[in-house]
């Protein structure tokens, strides 16, 4: 099947129910989306599928063809993705970082989508699990990049 990944076009052998992310990372060799719980719950393996936040730990390959998928490899592409990652990096957002690509890809998605989010708009999107409990370090971050500092 044809895939379309990070503004490319690749063909790809495989079932159909295979999980986005084992096509990503073993079939293609992307290993910046990471497998955390496998259960969608985390996010660790979190991309971008029309600029929507996905769990791609348990979407089927079949349902992105003919979409396009952007996975952590190519968020600086973006003008949005390249701001989050500086931010992230600028306010040394990590820790163990293992976490910190589906981070980076919740917080990019929420940004396109509304660029001055809410502090309950924060929340409600930046979901995912930081083993680490980076968790005010990402929202300062967010904050930031919504223009509201520390707030």
């Amino acid at each position: 099947m044809e895939l379309r990944i990070n503004q490319k076009t690749y063909q790809v052998d495989a079932d159909a129910d295979t999980p986005l992310l084992w096509v990503i990372r073993d079939d293609l060799g992307m290993t910046g989306t990471k497998y955390g719980c496998g259960l969608a719950q985390c996010g660790a393996c979190s991309v971008l599928v029309d600029g929507n936040v996905v769990r791609s730990c348990v979407t089927p390959v079949a349902g992105v063809v003919g979409r396009e998928v952007t996975t952590i490899e190519a968020i600086e592409a973006d003008e949005v993705g390249k701001r989050v990652v500086s931010t992230w990096v600028d306010l040394q957002v990590a820790q163990c970082g293992y976490c910190q690509s589906g981070q980076v890809m919740a917080a990019t998605a929420l940004l396109k989508q509304n660029p001055k989010p809410s502090d309950a708009q924060i929340e409600a999107a930046m979901v995912n699990l930081c083993r680490c409990g980076t968790y005010n370090a990402i929202h300062a971050a967010v904050h930031e990049l919504a223009g509201k500092g520390d707030a």
